[in-house]
């Protein structure tokens, strides 16, 4: 068997090429539970980034928890890193 060696995983991430191959490889990686997670909280940067709901009407949109809405509204607005912006920015949202 052939040894690969250790690559980060932002890295393994970007050498993804295809939505498919991206889906294949989030299945493995993570529990359904997560993937849910994941687009829950995507869903809900997008009805935020909107500015046009209440955390109340994108929770009954999402079923996302309150505070699971809060925190992406704080990541979204707050927070240093901008990973949502600069994706809801390349999306042109």
């Amino acid at each position: 068997m052939h040894k690969h060696a250790a690559v980060d995983l932002l890295e393994v991430i970007l050498i993804i090429k295809t939505k498919e191959e991206l889906n294949a490889f989030l299945k493995d990686l993570c529990t359904p539970a997560e993937l849910r997670s994941l687009e829950e909280r995507w869903k809900v940067c997008q009805l935020l980034a909107k500015e046009t709901l209440s955390y109340r009407e994108i929770h009954a949109i999402t079923g996302a928890s309150l505070t699971t809405i809060g925190r992406v509204a704080r990541f979204l607005k707050e927070e240093k890193y901008g990973g949502y912006k600069n994706i809801l920015n390349k999306l042109g949202e």
